[in-house]
């Protein structure tokens, strides 16, 4: 399996992929939506992606918006990992085409188990 991590923040991104690589998942990262497009464009579908909301040049939910523009990514898993928590932004998360949102900082195991509830995960 393989995931593509959208965050601005070195460490935030760092510690994200960490979480992933122990799960046996390979990472690609990208340090703003913009970028995270274009990669997105030119490698074979990830299996997930993990984006922050909050970055320069394209926010994460401008990102989100955007691949789901794009029908050939419908069916990709995208998580929303942000600071923000209150209810308006979960659901503009999700209205904008995210399938979960997670609250930074998460733990390895917050993250495995959205994952998880996802069917991303070996049994």
């Amino acid at each position: 399996m393989r995931a593509l991590v959208v965050e601005d923040s070195k460490t935030i991104r760092m510690i994200l992929c960490e979480y992933l690589r122990k799960m046996d998942i390979q990472v690609v990262e990208a340090a703003d939506g913009r970028e995270a497009l274009e990669r997105l464009k030119k490698m074979s579908p990830p299996d997930l992606v993990l984006v922050d909301w909050n970055m320069p040049v394209m926010s994460g939910i401008d990102f989100i918006r955007a691949v789901r523009e794009l029908h050939v990514y419908d069916p990709l898993p995208l998580i929303m990992v942000t600071t923000n928590s209150e209810s308006d932004f979960v659901g503009t998360a999700m209205d904008a085409g995210a399938n979960e949102y997670i609250q930074k900082p998460c733990t390895m195991d917050s993250l495995r188990q959205k994952l998880d509830l996802l069917g991303l995960l070996k049994s």
